[in-house]
Parts: C-alpha cells; structure tokens; sequence
C-alpha cells in the first residue's frame, strides 16, 4: 500500500548508505564512459585541448593514487566528524535528535562525494597500460578525476561549516521547528477538510450506530511499536467494500501492542470476510520509533525535550528554552486558525464509514507548555516568555473554545510564578505581563463569539 511506500522511503532518507550507494554506481558508470571515449577519441585530439591532462602513464597513475588514498582518508574524517556531531546532539539535546541529523542530505552528500571519488580514481586507474606495445593513457578520465578531487576539496571545506553551524543550539531549534509547522501545514487545512484535502460531505448523523458496542468485533495488531501512519483512504474502501463501520482505536504516534485492539469492526461478521482483518492491519504502518509524518505531536515533543534538557540544574540554559518557545509559539499560532482535521470518513452516500481518532487544540497545547512551565519553576525570563507567547497565540485564534484553553494555561503559569519565585519584582513583572495576555484574550473573545451569545 501507499503507506508502506512511505515506510521505506522514511528508512532510506534517514539512512546513510543510500546516497552514498547510489552516487558510487553512479561513478561506475561515468567511469565506465569517460574510458570508453578515451578509446574512442585519438590522443593527439585530446592533447591538443589546453584543459585536458597531457602527462604520461607514470604521472597518470601517481596523480589517481594520490587522489585515491586522500580521499579514502578524507572519508574516514568526515565519517568520524559526523559521529562526533552525533555524539553531542544526542547527549545535549536528547536520543530522538539523532534522526534529524542522520536525514540531513548534505552529510550523506558528502560522505557520497569522497566515496565516489576514490572509486572513480580506482576504475580508471586500473585502465592504464605501461607496456609500448599497448600503451594506453585515458587523458580525459584523468582530467575529470582531477576536477572531482577540487569539487572535493571545496566539498570539505563547506562540511566543515555545515557540522560547525549544525551542531549550535538555535541552528537544532529552528530545524525542528520548520519541521514541525511543514507538518502542521499538512496535516491541518485552512477550512475544514479531509486529510486528503477533500471536502468532507455533510451527513446527519455522525453517531456510530447504537449496537457497535455489542455487534462490533475488534481487529488485533500484528506487532509491537509506534504507528508511522494510518492509510484513511485505505480503510475507508474497506468499508465501503465489506458494508461496515470502522473505528481507530490509534492515531500517529500511539504505541501499539502485538493483540491489543488496533480498530474495530461493526457488524462482527464483516471482520472475517476476505481477510479483513489482515487488510486493516496493513493500512497502519508500525515501526520502532516515532515519525513526523502524520505525528504532529511528535515535533512538538522534539521542542519540549530539548527545552526541558535545557531547564534542567546540570545544564541551566534558559535561552534554549526561551528559543523553543518561540518555535512553539509560531507553530501554535498557525495551528490558532486551522481547522483541526474530521475525525469522520463518510462514502459517497454521506454515510459515516471511518471514524479516526482525532487531534485537538487543547491536547497540542497541553503538550506543548505543560512540561515547560513545570521545569521553568524559578526563571522569571522563561514564565515571562511563556506568558508572551500565549499573548500572541491568543491574536490568531479562531474558535472560541481555544480561548479557555490558553485562559487555563495562563492561570496556571501565574499561579506557578507566585509560588515558586522569590523576587517581588520578578513576581510584579509576571503579573504584568499576566495582564496583558487576560487584555488580548478578551479582545480575542469578542472576536470570536458569534453575535447574541
């Protein structure tokens, strides 16, 4: 299915042998082509072009052994680089941030670059012939193996720059949090929209029916680990195909047990029909670790780890917080005037075939400040932060409800601020800023509450 593709394709992007495979078979076969055309092109025409290598066999194979050997060697450096960088993302900013450096193109780019290099100089090396009888210099093979070794040398120069900026604090934060505004993009329509981008159909009742409980069958997960993804549209032909209802006991995100109930079935009796259960099975795609593909939550928990690692007494490091927040603040401003998506899948009929289960403003945002106030306890710069960005949270709401959810988040902060900071004029400055979120959330309430309520 489509979300098994999705699966693989996660793998090979955050894999390091890919690319780097890839751009070596690459190198096989210009090599394999540039020889060809040494053969087929005379020397004397060759000589004749000022750019074009022009030395002997000795110097032919002397100028690829050098190339050859540094690159092979440069290769082992970038390779013990890219670990070292590895190393400190993974202790100062927490295990899940391994993944976002192993997906970075430009490391795997890299690494690929030396690799193919020293291949390409091995390939064409073995090609020259010493003997006078069948004296062979491939002239333009070693042209291009020379440009290959400068396109290198630049290559190193700018992943030395690339680790160096990579590895900072804000660099991590605001990487992680593009990533997590791409996927509320996706996940989250400016209207209210399907998943798939599709109107969702109006019907009259939106209820499961009142026997699913006792008529319903539940459908078994075949592993353990978090789902990836769930294939709505796959589930939703299902439905339509065997006459049933299905429910989606697990969303992105979610961590599932080999035989626990991953979704149910109504009537009962549709469920062993062709392989029904196998089909439902193969609609989630379960891996050992969480994906930001459709697990919006998983981006945010990214932002709240880093913060929380930064709060902590060993490292005391409040302006990675304050950044984070920041990028929380951003992500759930735009997610302030998205609609969250349908939960319900219906046929073309209007009638409720899928019902998923779904995300909510107050569960993103819990996830995103509940952890953050809790460690924050005696910074004054981070609750003050928290406070600003709840005030500009509040400016792009859209729906009323969402307004006590931030209502409730500030009450909370305040009340944090008064118990654990010592200062009166860190309390005072908490208070005001207090106030001013209160300000914007009335103004944001008389925006939103439709007239006569």
């Amino acid at each position: 299915m489509k979300a098994q593709f999705f699966k693989y394709l996660d793998r090979i992007r955050s894999s390091f042998w890919f690319l780097p495979s890839v751009m070596a078979l690459g190198t096989v076969g210009f090599a394999l082509f540039t020889v060809r055309l040494d053969e087929t092109l005379t020397a004397d025409w060759l000589l004749s072009l000022d750019w074009v290598y022009g030395g002997g066999a000795e110097g032919a194979s002397a100028v690829l052994q050098t190339i050859a050997g540094s690159m092979i060697t440069i290769a082992g450096v970038v390779f013990s680089l890219t670990l070292v960088a590895l190393s400190l993302a993974s202790q100062q900013f927490g295990p899940r941030m391994l993944r976002n450096f192993m997906r970075d193109t430009t490391n795997q780019l890299v690494l690929g670059t030396f690799i193919a290099t020293f291949l390409y100089c091995l390939l064409v090396l073995r090609t020259i012939r010493r003997a006078e009888d069948t004296l062979f210099v491939p002239h333009l093979s070693v042209t291009f193996g020379l440009l290959f070794a400068l396109t290198s040398l630049w290559v190193l120069i700018y992943f030395i720059h690339h680790v160096s900026v990579s590895i900072q604090a804000d660099e991590i934060v605001a990487r992680v949090g593009r990533e997590l505004r791409d996927a509320i993009a996706q996940r989250f329509a400016d209207q209210f929209r399907a998943v798939d981008g599709k109107e969702v159909p109006a019907a009259t009742d939106l209820s499961l029916p009142e026997s699913f409980e006792r008529e319903s069958v539940a459908i078994a997960a075949e592993e353990d680990g978090y789902v990836h993804l769930v294939e709505d549209d796959a589930l939703l032909a299902l439905a339509e195909k065997h006459d049933a209802v299905i429910q989606v006991t697990h969303r992105a995100g979610h961590y599932v047990v080999a035989g626990s109930p991953l979704a149910r079935v109504w009537p009962a009796d549709r469920a062993a029909k062709d392989g029904l259960g196998d089909r439902v099975n193969a609609a989630f795609v379960v891996g050992n670790q969480r994906t930001p593909g459709q697990d919006v939550e998983f981006a945010v928990q990214q932002l709240v780890e880093i913060a929380v690692r930064a709060l902590s007494p060993g490292v005391n490091d409040p302006f990675t917080a304050i950044a984070c927040i920041d990028r929380l603040s951003s992500a759930l401003y735009c997610l302030a005037h998205r609609e969250m998506p349908s939960a319900h899948r219906l046929d073309e009929q209007h009638r409720l075939r899928v019902v998923l289960q779904p995300l909510s403003f107050a569960g993103i945002t819990d996830l995103a400040l509940n952890q953050i106030r809790q460690h924050a306890g005696r910074s004054a710069a981070v609750t003050i932060r928290l406070l600003e960005a709840l005030e500009v949270v509040a400016s792009g709401i859209c729906r009323d409800g969402d307004v006590e959810i931030l209502q409730r988040h500030a009450d909370m902060i305040a009340r944090g601020a008064r118990d654990s900071l010592p200062e009166e004029n860190d309390r005072q400055a908490v208070n005001d800023r207090y106030d001013a979120v209160v300000d914007e959330l009335r103004r944001t309430r008389r925006r939103v509450t439709p007239p006569g309520e």
